[in-house]
């Protein structure tokens, strides 16, 4: 494990207890907490200036720093629109970038260091319009400049992100919950586990307790359903998990990698388990000194690893996708007549 990937680990363990570093933490936490409150306060009162669009906005996001599963949902949310007839657009921070101006993703051009995995990853499989910038609403302008016929934008993240206004809210959970139930730096969260959406989806097999903070009547599970391979250097070489043999190795630079190799599990298989940092650049090859026959990753990792010749050559090397199941279509129809709400109101 590197060094990184050790110090989220690390912190994750903190965040899901309250023991005596987190108690420490404790009065920082309530300061962030006063903060945090005082920030979107000053927002629907109107001292901050929130931009409203002349279209509706999703608004997909967590409270619970790291990965919660919003890149499938946003993938998911794109799908379902354009079936009900909308035309979306997509717009994200582009994590790890430095784009200050609005920037245009290209599925065949753009290069993840440049625009971000993620965003790259959804303009692969959507094949949607995205544009990425740390402002937003500027992103968002942007994407409405050079595509008039979008009539719905899909922001990917950005909950806390006020200065643009939202219609509809989605808040992901995974099996984590809300950790030790504290805000930052004594615990995982970045609101309050009483914030709430429109929407709560919880990527996990189980629902919150009625007694849980995070629970409401407007929540729904989800899964991610994993049971294919696909070769990176030939992703039309596909076969099942379940016929893979010999020795595995399943890495993960995700927000939490132990999500992946849980879906791997499922799917019984054994391996040797390689969490990587979240939006590993790949730019050092973590593969080189591993025996294993076969390599499974993320598709959020192989956007990177297809744009390194060392890694694109390595036949080892598979990806496995996820789709998104929902428990319950009541969720799919309950977005899609909102959305018409907002469109032609």
């Amino acid at each position: 494990m590197s060094g990184k990937a050790s110090r989220e680990h690390f912190w994750m363990r903190v965040w899901l207890g309250r023991g005596l570093l987190a108690i420490l933490l404790y009065p920082l936490s309530l300061l962030f907490r006063g903060i945090t409150a005082f920030r979107r306060f000053a927002y629907q009162i109107g001292f901050f200036k929130s931009t409203k669009l002349p279209v509706p906005v999703i608004v997909v996001g967590n409270i619970f720093v790291g990965g919660t599963g919003k890149t499938p949902i946003v993938i998911w949310l794109t799908q379902i629109l354009r079936k009900a007839g909308f035309t979306p657009g997509i717009i994200s921070r582009g994590y790890g970038t430095s784009n200050s101006q609005p920037r245009s993703v290209d599925p065949g051009l753009s290069q993840a260091s440049e625009v971000g995995d993620e965003p790259l990853l959804i303009a692969m499989r959507t094949q949607c319009p995205l544009t990425v910038c740390r402002k937003r609403v500027a992103a968002a302008q942007h994407l409405l400049a050079e595509h008039p016929e979008i009539d719905i934008i899909i922001s990917d993240d950005g909950l806390q992100h006020y200065a643009l206004a939202r219609d509809i809210e989605i808040l992901l959970f995974d099996g984590r919950g809300a950790g030790n139930q504290w805000m930052l730096p004594a615990g995982p969260l970045r609101e309050p586990p009483s914030r709430r959406g429109d929407f709560t989806i919880i990527n996990g097999h189980n629902y919150p307790a009625p007694n849980n903070p995070i629970y409401t009547d407007n929540m729904f599970l989800m899964q991610l359903k994993t049971d294919t391979a696909e070769q990176l250097a030939n992703r039309r070489n596909v076969q099942p998990l379940s016929q893979i043999k010999g020795k595995i190795t399943a890495a993960a630079g995700i927000g939490n990698p132990g999500r992946f190799f849980a879906s791997l599990k499922n799917q019984h298989l054994s391996f040797e388990e390689m969490p990587l940092p979240d939006h590993y650049s790949f730019s050092e090859n973590p593969f080189r000194n591993t025996s294993s026959g076969t390599i499974l990753i993320t598709e959020k990792d192989a956007v990177k690893c297809a744009q390194r010749p060392e890694l694109i050559a390595d036949e080892r090397i598979w990806v496995v996708p996820a789709s998104v199941e929902i428990d319950n279509h009541l969720l799919e129809s309950k977005i899609v007549e909102k959305c018409h709400e907002y469109k032609t109101a």
